[in-house]
């Protein structure tokens, strides 16, 4: 049994005998671009921009958070802003040695990381200080400002004076009494005694003439403050209110030939 013809192609008995089924073949072909209308090629164009205007935002703002992580992993990840110094200015009854022990700032730790509160308040901590500020001066360095406090009296402590400030704080202790501060006869002195309080009160009221006679302010109790004076001189102050009055009527009275001026009550004030 021979063969018959291939199915699906035209034989040459087809074609002499009978027509048989036409097998077509199909080849796809690319178009050119002259193939495609020129309306369609302009809304293709238009549809291509408008997507690339929508994406450029999102573009610029992925770079933008990629550049301010860079940034920031250097800055905190990294030593490369690390601080390799730490300036003392405004120290002089403290040592920059001392003001740097107490901050405690780790070499190299990013600058960024330094809390710069939490160190103002360790160097505020130092007895000589009042108050600390700390900024940060990049790439490097740290700048502690310290505002030391301001002695006012002294308090006689045994062999040795104690040093206050404004508020009563006890911040030094001398072996000598520094000739320019007056001095105030207290048991306790502090910041959280009353009766330091109390002296430092009346050393402030004051006026020049009774400052430059003083010898010291004693304060045997908060009701009963002397203020002595040269020439074996007392004012009798009472406790520290009205320490402006006090002061004005006593400094009227120094003319006066006497050894004690009571201004306790200084509506009524009595001498002897």
């Amino acid at each position: 049994m021979s063969p018959g013809p291939a199915r699906g192609r035209t034989t040459g008995a087809d074609t002499a005998g009978r027509r048989g089924p036409v097998v077509r073949r199909w080849q796809l072909v690319r178009a050119g671009s002259d193939a495609v209308p020129a309306s369609t090629r302009r809304f293709m164009r238009r549809a291509r921009r408008r997507r690339m205007r929508a994406a450029l935002p999102w573009a610029v703002a992925a770079g933008v958070l990629a550049l301010a992580g860079l940034v920031a992993w250097i800055v905190l990840g990294t030593g490369l802003f690390g601080v390799r110094e730490v300036r003392v200015e405004g120290a002089e009854l403290v040592t920059a040695v001392q003001v740097r022990d107490a901050a405690g700032v780790p070499d190299g730790i990013p600058l960024a990381k330094v809390d710069l509160a939490d160190l103002a308040r360790r160097v505020g901590a130092l007895a000589p200080v009042e108050r600390a500020t700390v900024r940060r001066d990049w790439p490097d360095a740290l700048v502690v400002r310290v505002v030391e406090r301001t002695a006012v009296a002294v308090v006689p402590q045994g062999d040795r004076f104690a040093v206050v400030d404004g508020s009563g704080t006890v911040f030094r202790t001398l072996d000598r009494r520094p000739g320019d501060l007056p001095l105030v006869r207290v048991a306790h002195p502090g910041a959280d005694d009353p009766g330091t309080r109390a002296a430092v009160e009346v050393l402030g009221a004051l006026t020049p003439q009774l400052r430059s006679a003083l010898q010291d302010v004693t304060v045997e109790s908060l009701a009963l403050i002397k203020v002595r004076l040269r020439g074996a001189r007392t004012v009798v102050w009472g406790d520290a209110s009205r320490s402006t009055d006090k002061a004005r009527v006593a400094t009227a009275l120094l003319d006066q030939q006497a050894k004690t001026i009571d201004v306790s009550a200084p509506d009524v004030v009595t001498f002897r």
